[in-house]
């Protein structure tokens, strides 16, 4: 099943290591130093997965190599300062809970413990909403619920402090009363609780505009921290209507030809937007993990399926005897106050740089496939 992306994966595997991960091109362009990051998280999260479905060996024993680069014998983390209170640090954690569950190491457990003491201390809005980043103060971005809410419900569901819940849950509602628009049905990219920020609305407090992949990292934290709760309550289940409403309003400006979905979600036709890989794939997944939950009809897998063949029929192709994975937005933002440029208008998202083969395109695109083999079993 798509050989093609087997040969891309397997090239991914053997020719990365730590200190120069073939995916992180944000990394390889800036020159930084291997630090705890949500883009390599990315990567390890859908390679386990894979294995998972798979059972392919080689799988997990890379994504081991790779996390105990940064992990000691006390779980501590290299590259990963708390203080900083950034969301994104949260993600690659995730993949601690598997590691742990598969080898039985003391040290991931720490290291599940050390980031979960983020969680606590992590500055909120007065709504009780984690910040993005301490450098974002009172912002939420739909970013971070991917970011942090899959990790908080997963540790709370291993440990068993099921009340917490409530506070998981009580921060997607504010997300869905200040930033869905209900007459597009989409989410705002980011909200301002202070609105005081330049790129709010003096108003609402939210940003200007439907960035894809910001409602990509939201749409799969509905699913993800849905199949992390262990539980069944009616409290939970409003989840699932967000993800409904959500889908509804996407599928009304997806392209007919590629099924694939436009970096500003809702203004196709206009000069400069164009179909973009990663926020595509993280639906793709999001629909067809969310069809095996039970969260949506089963109508919906054809829909995940064929965005899935969108991309890989217009974006995964063969250049100079290499795969290249095309059409990924670099990175988008909001701000800060020292940027006016990231101002959440059109022209901005559609200026930032397009490249190939970044993790935040092929993490989605291997979530993804591990759900297509699911679903074509």
């Amino acid at each position: 099943m798509y050989p093609i992306i087997q040969k891309y994966i397997e090239r991914l595997v053997n020719q990365s290591t730590p200190e120069r991960p073939l995916w992180n091109i944000e990394l390889l362009l800036q020159g930084k130093k291997p630090h705890w990051n949500y883009i390599d998280g990315c990567m390890m999260i859908s390679l386990i997965e894979l294995y998972r479905e798979t059972n392919e060996s080689t799988y997990i024993h890379f994504v081991k190599s790779y996390i105990d680069t940064f992990i000691d014998d006390q779980g501590h983390i290299k590259g990963y300062d708390i203080n900083h209170f950034n969301l994104d640090d949260i993600c690659e954690s995730r993949v601690l809970f598997d590691l742990y569950d598969l080898f039985k190491e003391e040290k991931y457990q720490k290291a599940i413990h050390f980031t979960y003491q983020h969680i606590l201390h992590q500055p909120r809005t007065y709504e009780g909403n984690f910040w993005h980043k301490k450098i974002y103060p009172n912002q939420v971005w739909l970013d971070g619920l991917f970011m942090a809410q899959p990790f908080y419900a997963r540790y709370i569901s291993h440990f068993g402090n099921v009340k917490l819940y409530d506070d998981i849950l009580n921060q997607f509602k504010t997300v869905h009363h200040r930033m869905f628009n209900t007459k597009v049905k989409l989410y705002y990219h980011g909200y301002d609780a202070s609105k005081t920020i330049f790129w709010a609305d003096p108003h609402t407090g939210t940003s200007k505009n439907f960035w894809l992949r910001a409602i990509g990292w939201y749409i799969v934290s509905l699913v993800d921290v849905y199949a992390y709760m262990d539980y069944k309550s009616e409290e939970k289940e409003i989840l699932l209507a967000y993800l409904k409403d959500l889908v509804e309003g996407l599928l009304t400006y997806q392209d007919q030809s590629s099924h694939m979905f436009y970096q500003v979600v809702n203004l196709g036709n206009k000069e400069g937007n164009y179909l973009e890989t990663s926020g595509s794939a993280l639906i793709s997944y999001a629909l067809l993990k969310g069809v095996r939950l039970g969260m949506l009809p089963k109508q919906y897998q054809t829909i995940g399926l064929d965005i899935f063949d969108g991309i890989v029929t217009l974006n995964l192709n063969e250049k100079d005897g290499q795969l290249q994975l095309g059409s990924i937005c670099l990175v988008a933002g909001l701000g800060p106050e020292n940027d006016l440029r990231r101002d959440g208008s059109y022209s901005y998202y559609i200026s930032e740089p397009i490249v190939q083969n970044d993790a935040k395109g092929v993490g989605p695109l291997i979530m993804a496939y591990t759900e297509v083999i699911r679903a074509k079993k």
